[in-house]
């Protein structure tokens, strides 16, 4: 993806474009996978921590990317749809690749709409689905 796309795609969520921002939300998208704040780190050696978290952070607040929880110990980012409002009606099935350790969104996939009990009230779901991904087989 290019700077000028990245550049539009920010300013179309009211954010302004600096080169933090650029540079993860470039990451995000060309690594084709959810992404950790430490998978993050590794490629830029020389930000502070605090930097990426407050991007992805930002990233998150704006709908730019949603997190996942695909049950191995680190949250990680996946880019939203340019729709996405990050709400029940946007959640969809991840897969996470044992062998290579991918993390996939399958927007394709919607999460099924569970009726709760009475007095139950669910703000936010995770659906996993642990195996192997077609690189690896």
């Amino acid at each position: 993806m290019e700077n000028d796309e990245i550049e539009k795609k920010l300013e179309s969520k009211n954010l302004k474009p600096t080169a933090m921002r650029t540079l993860v939300y470039k990451s995000l998208v060309d690594s084709g996978k959810a992404l950790s704040l430490a998978d993050l780190e590794q490629r830029f050696e020389k930000v502070e921590r605090s930097t990426i978290f407050r991007t992805l952070k930002t990233f998150e607040d704006n709908f730019i990317v949603h997190p996942v929880d695909d049950g191995t110990g680190s949250v990680k980012y996946a880019v939203c749809d340019d729709d996405c409002t990050c709400n029940l009606h946007d959640l969809h099935v991840h897969f996470y690749c044992k062998h290579c350790g991918r993390t996939r969104c399958m927007k394709e996939l919607p999460i099924p709409n569970v009726k709760l009990p009475d007095g139950y009230t669910y703000e936010n779901a995770q659906f996993i689905i642990n195996g192997v991904c077609p690189r690896c087989e």
